[in-house]
């Protein structure tokens, strides 16, 4: 039940985040409206905690290469989440693809349990 909850939590933050994203191109006043600015954190959050505890859940531990990926992917996409949100022009177009990107390959390696995932091997 709690993978279905923090599977259901990632694709209402994703979604969440590709709303946020198209307002910022062609509405950016919603974003400013609080919340707008709070909600995501509260599902970021539980997101997060879910996944923290999931993964101590794991009978090899926290630090299996699949799992770190995720997280260095999970950085990657906030990282370019930020692009998107805050900047401007190309920049945000960039931050943009960065994002889904990144996304895509966190819920490919959650998934498959492969940090490689995009190999042939």
């Amino acid at each position: 039940m709690l993978k279905s909850i923090h599977m259901a939590l990632a694709m209402l933050s994703v979604t969440g985040f590709v709303i946020r994203a198209g307002w910022a191109y062609v509405a950016p006043d919603l974003l400013a409206r609080r919340w707008v600015r709070v909600s995501p954190h509260i599902v970021d959050t539980l997101l997060l905690a879910l996944g923290v505890l999931l993964a101590l859940q794991l009978p090899d531990g926290i630090l299996q290469p699949w799992l770190v990926a995720k997280m260095l992917g999970l950085l990657g996409y906030i990282g370019f989440g930020v692009l998107t949100l805050r900047g401007q022009g190309w920049t945000r177009g960039v931050g943009l693809c960065g994002a889904l990107i990144c996304a895509v390959y966190i819920f490919a390696v959650a998934f498959t349990r492969n940090a490689l995932v995009f190999t042939s091997a």
